[in-house]
């Protein structure tokens, strides 16, 4: 692998978990604490959604983070030749 591929690698992997980060940081931060108030108006199975996403769905949201970053890290590896 070239210098040029290995930082372009570097760069898209870094990428890749910037923004998975800034998703976890929204649902379980923003949702769960910072909006839980105008979020407690609604309901999702008996429970007001801000108590939902503070106890459950930022769990959830990880836990799919954790299938799309290992489906994007595959399709990156393929794409810089470095699956095995």
């Amino acid at each position: 692998m070239t210098p040029e591929n290995r930082a372009a690698y570097w760069k898209a992997n870094v990428r890749l978990l910037a923004i998975l980060l800034f998703i976890w940081f929204v649902v379980s931060y923003g949702l769960g604490i910072i909006l839980v108030e105008p979020l407690n108006e609604f309901q999702l199975g008996g429970y007001p959604l801000g108590f939902w996403f503070a106890q459950q769905g930022s769990i959830y949201a990880f836990l799919v983070l954790i299938f799309v970053y290992a489906s994007a890290m595959n399709r990156l590896d393929k794409k810089f030749d470095v699956h095995e």
